[in-house]
């Protein structure tokens, strides 16, 4: 979801528009607008919700821009996804380039919840928000490395049409990786490999053999998709879903609540294997995939998700705030020394070193100051937050989603994969049951317990 994994090259500090002037030969009445982004999680929404009203598009130009032809344009596909994040009720309807023409419905519209954004209540309704790629999949900014390599591009155009194309319930197209890409991920492998003794977790450590030996994890051979959903699935309960490139907060966190990992399958180019600007399949099955079959790890990444689902744009930042610094960038304490537990380290060569050194600035996690904490997106992080443990960091963030205001409770049921809304006695009553049956299950298990310690 976060762009951050860069060794030995500095980007530029946030996503800000310069001061080019933008005319428009479309008619009369046109307007320029021209702002900047805060270096923050969530930072594009908000600045795209500025236009939550019915509008059209003539002519956009930022950054991104490397085309006369608009319809060209690298950076189409965050217009095209603004019909997608407005979680107000006012339906948009967008004009791009006047060559294309949508007419959206808000989302929030057919929210059954009122007053409240729409959010998944299954498993299989995350096909409505998957494809809502904010950033990157097929296209590329002119400072990232494969930008004026135009077979790479076609490669990612590949990988972008892999996921938009996926729905719940189906295969992960298995990819046939080139040499090149090969070579790649094996550069990422084996540095990190010399560091994770020493500096990663042991339940990182203890979960990657398995990897090497359930998903072929190897120097020589990336790992599929499918094959590592399977072993989450049996670990966990998690599963991979593929994703074509940023995901908004709201939507990553929903995957979450329902144990679904949202993971690319492209390979960084080939030219800066220990950099990237954004998480690529490296980063992933690197970095994620070894903790995301580590139970407890799981139920902590899911509550973060399941406090999200109907929260506000301001919660819903905060909560993602929290996930930046403990899942991606989370350190804990074991044997009396520092480990990394956080993706974002565990895939990066060069801030999983500093994360660990003396240089660091390092506090205890605490929620209600952790998601006030700026992200930075293309630099090493001021701070790192350390928890004892991962159930420590759970029952804080369990203590810290109470104070979100959310006018119900999310109750997720792993039979259905779906989720509850709790906001009336029936509702209530209804889980009461389910409980008073789960207790009913202890008692007779200690009932038995003890008869077997009698006869002893």
């Amino acid at each position: 979801m976060y762009a951050r994994k860069s060794e030995g090259k500095e980007l530029r500090r946030g996503r800000s528009l310069d001061n080019r002037t933008v005319s428009s030969s479309f008619g009369r009445g046109s307007t320029t607008i021209i702002f900047t982004l805060k270096n923050e999680v969530g930072g594009l929404i908000k600045a795209l919700k500025l236009f939550q009203v019915r509008f059209h598009f003539l002519y956009v130009d930022t950054d991104m821009v490397f085309s006369e032809d608009a319809c060209d344009w690298p950076g189409m596909n965050v217009i095209r996804s603004f019909y997608s994040i407005f979680f107000g009720c006012v339906c948009v309807c967008v004009c791009l380039c006047v060559f294309i023409s949508q007419v959206c419905v808000c989302l929030d519209c057919v929210s059954d919840v009122p007053g409240v954004p729409w959010f998944p209540k299954k498993i299989s309704d995350l096909d409505l928000c998957a494809n809502r790629v904010l950033m990157y999949g097929s296209e590329l900014d002119a400072d990232h490395p494969g930008f004026k390599d135009n077979i790479y591009r076609k490669r990612r155009q590949y990988f972008s049409d892999l996921a938009v194309n996926y729905k719940h319930g189906e295969p992960i197209p298995r990819v046939d990786y080139t040499a090149e890409e090969v070579r790649t991920w094996g550069v990422v492998f084996r540095e990190l490999h010399k560091l994770y003794p020493s500096h990663a977790c042991r339940e990182y450590l203890k979960n990657l053999p398995l990897l090497t030996k359930y998903c072929k994890y190897s120097e020589d051979n990336i790992p599929q998709l499918e094959d590592v959903s399977h072993f989450l699935k049996e670990c966990s309960g998690f599963i991979i879903r593929p994703v074509a490139g940023y995901l908004s907060p709201r939507d990553f966190l929903a995957g979450l609540a329902f144990r679904v990992f949202h993971c690319t399958q492209y390979v960084r180019h080939s030219s800066e294997p220990l950099y990237t600007p954004e998480p690529d399949t490296c980063h992933e099955l690197l970095g994620h995939v070894p903790l995301l079959a580590e139970p407890s790890f799981a139920q902590f990444s899911q509550e973060l998700g399941l406090a999200s689902l109907g929260a506000s744009d301001d919660d819903v930042n905060k909560l993602a705030t929290c996930y930046f610094f403990t899942v991606e960038f989370g350190l804990c304490k074991q044997d009396g020394r520092l480990r990394a537990y956080g993706a974002g380290l565990l895939s990066s060569v060069s801030e999983l070193q500093h994360a660990l050194s003396s240089s660091a600035n390092i506090l205890p996690f605490d929620p209600t100051v952790t998601c006030n904490q700026e992200c930075m997106i293309t630099t090493f992080q001021h701070v790192y937050y350390v928890a004892d443990s991962f159930e420590e960091a759970k029952n804080k963030m369990r203590e810290f989603a109470k104070t979100l205001r959310r006018p119900f409770t999310i109750r997720y049921d792993p039979y259905t994969q779906s989720v509850d809304v709790l906001e009336d006695t029936n509702n209530i009553n209804s889980m009461v049951k389910d409980i008073r049956h789960e207790l009913d299950i202890v008692e007779d298990a200690l009932n038995r317990l003890s008869k077997k310690l009698q006869s002893v």
